[in-house]
């Protein structure tokens, strides 16, 4: 263990702390400044020739700490150490890929070059791609005299950051109760009470997200908060934007109610695509959750023998009970989020801007046909070109009727 300090975080190596200071400091108040300089533009998606002077003190100084880190060798010990670095790090480069101060499609490789070995280096070291991750901007973000890590100091920023922590938190607890239904297996009399807490859990998502899409600002959000997070290249590899649904929980639901198959091949690559901006053990969550039989091929195994037994008929209402739930989330998720606050907004901007508007890389249609198909594993939706476990749910009420 590491030792800590008067406010019980780790302590690390002096460059550390300085860089730390830093991106809790000046960082957030360069980066603020340049939003509300693009912000006030009639294009504000342009951030050419806007604040060049704070565009390259953001970058010195930043490249001063990094440099530090990267002559030490030595990024301190323990996953929570390297981990804020890596962090750090990250939100560095995804700010200079911000302000357009790097940018994939124009190179072959990043011109940061210490942030880039150093990144890389402690990336590969905990286990992880070597760029911020959501973790280190939701359940790892650790708080001190109250402010959280941001890019910028603007209220819309720290409300998509608060309930969208309060949102993933939500979701890790539905998934850690499906894992002991899983373990208690659906004919014990007592996985209601697992599965009842994990309907619980969703439906508090559903109102956190709510709230969220009733308060969030949908210009301040698509010109100022997504674009801290486009991809960008660390070395010569260009790594997709960090996502909110980089995170263990959503997907241990999708395969242990059994919407989602890890055999499936587009389902499969997608996990494979996810885990590197995982934190380690939400890996090995992930990992474990492949290895189980699911909720719903359960039920299927004793609906012709026991559809008419007690705990058959509780159990499988309160496992409909989820799925319902969770179809809710995914429906809002795409509905609201994607649909108005990226979608709409994108309708908007002028051309030569769309090709760079996506977090995770891919042009807009490509993204939205993928999240689309998302929503409709969970959702199990009947779709002629795709395989959703529509019928088997509906065989499930059927039985319970």
């Amino acid at each position: 263990m590491l030792p800590n300090d008067d406010k019980g975080a780790p302590i690390v190596s002096n460059p550390s702390q300085a860089f730390e200071r830093w991106i809790r400091g000046a960082f957030v108040a360069m980066n603020s400044e340049l939003e509300n300089l693009y912000f006030a533009q009639t294009d504000r998606a342009n951030v050419e020739k806007i604040g060049s002077a704070i565009k390259s003190a953001l970058r010195d100084e930043g490249h001063d700490h990094v440099v530090e880190l990267w002559r030490e060798g030595n990024t301190g010990d323990g996953f929570e150490s390297g981990f804020g670095v890596l962090g750090n790090v990250g939100m560095y480069l995804a700010a200079l890929r911000r302000h357009e101060l790097t940018n994939p499609a124009r190179e072959q490789r990043s011109p940061f070059v210490e942030a880039s070995s150093l990144a890389m280096h402690v990336g590969a070291s905990i286990g992880m791609a070597p760029r911020f991750a959501t973790a280190h901007l939701s359940t790892h973000n650790r708080a001190i005299d109250g402010v959280r890590k941001s890019f910028t100091n603007l209220a819309d920023e720290f409300l998509f950051i608060d309930e969208n922590t309060r949102a993933i938190l939500c979701f890790q607890r539905a998934a850690e109760e499906l894992r002991r239904s899983v373990k208690l297996g659906v004919s014990n009399p007592v996985s209601d009470l697992p599965l009842k807490a994990a309907a619980d859990a969703l439906d508090e998502a559903i109102a956190i997200n709510d709230r969220l899409f009733a308060n969030l600002n949908v210009d301040r959000f698509f010109y100022s908060v997504r674009p801290y997070y486009k991809p960008y290249r660390v070395g010569r590899s260009e790594y997709r934007g960090a996502n909110a649904g980089d995170f263990s929980g959503i997907n241990e639901i999708d395969l242990l109610l059994g919407l989602c198959q890890a055999s499936d091949p587009y389902y499969a690559q997608l996990l494979v695509d996810k885990m590197q901006f995982m934190v380690p053990d939400d890996q090995q969550h992930l990992r474990e959750c492949m290895r189980y039989r699911s909720l719903l091929d359960e039920f299927l195994l004793l609906i012709e023998r026991h559809s008419a037994s007690e705990w058959f008929r509780r159990n499988g209402a309160a496992f409909l009970r989820v799925c319902d739930l969770y179809a809710k989330t995914a429906r809002q998720h795409h509905d609201q989020l994607v649909s108005r606050f990226i979608a709409q907004p994108a309708k908007s901007l002028d051309e030569k801007h769309l090709a760079a508007i996506t977090a995770s890389g891919p042009p807009l249609e490509t993204l939205l046909r993928s999240l689309e198909t998302l929503r409709d594993y969970r959702t199990a939706a009947r779709r002629s070109d795709l395989v959703t476990r529509c019928d088997d749910l509906a065989r499930l009420r059927v039985a319970l009727r």
